[in-house]
């Protein structure tokens, strides 16, 4: 016979220790937290700390910068985020090389007011001398906010008065077009 109050507590103790997250994984967690600390703090040091020498990132707009832009970036008046958040999802070893996903929350004062980006990024890192050092970055953006503006309506979209849903420009518009119906049976266009 078991005791009620045993076997809560037995399962509150199991439900406590059944996902506990990796040595590995927390490791890596705490090089983004470094990393997304230095970036929001402009800490050139600590952010070379983080990127090796032969770094190369693409942010979610497309541009590619190397370590020593990134540094350079810090410094830029009203350049950068605000904040930065970045949390792990997942973490594939291959050897002295960790493959990080997760996603990012950043924001910036955008031209319009203050601007929320969310999104996914893939980190390559290689443990080099008992630190994890970026070798590349991406970024995906997955939905961006500004605050400042007001909620618009997105513009309906357009409806087509083509007499067939699909629709081949300067061939027949339906029965408003200016150019002769085609012949039944043809593949040809009007002339």
């Amino acid at each position: 016979m078991s005791l009620p109050g045993a076997t809560a507590g037995a399962q509150q103790t199991n439900k406590a220790n059944a996902n506990p997250a990796p040595p590995a994984f927390r490791e890596m967690q705490q090089v983004e937290d470094r990393w997304a600390t230095a970036v929001t703090k402009r800490d050139q040091y600590a952010l070379e700390l983080v990127l090796a020498p032969q770094y190369i990132g693409i942010s979610a707009s497309g541009d590619v910068t190397t370590r020593h832009q990134q540094s350079a970036h810090l410094f830029l008046k009203n350049a950068g985020p605000d904040s930065l958040e970045q949390k792990v999802i997942s973490v594939r070893f291959v050897g002295d090389v960790a493959i990080v996903n997760g996603t990012y929350v950043m924001s910036w004062k955008g031209e319009k007011g203050p601007v929320l980006e969310k999104g996914i990024f893939s980190h390559v890192f290689e443990h080099v001398r008992d630190n994890w050092l970026c070798l590349n970055s991406q970024r995906t953006v997955v939905a961006e906010e500004n605050k400042g503006e007001a909620s618009k309506e997105k513009p309906k979209a357009k409806r087509s008065d083509a007499e067939l849903p699909l629709h081949v420009p300067l061939v027949y518009k339906g029965p408003n077009s200016t150019q002769a119906k085609p012949a039944p049976g043809t593949n040809q266009p009007p002339q």
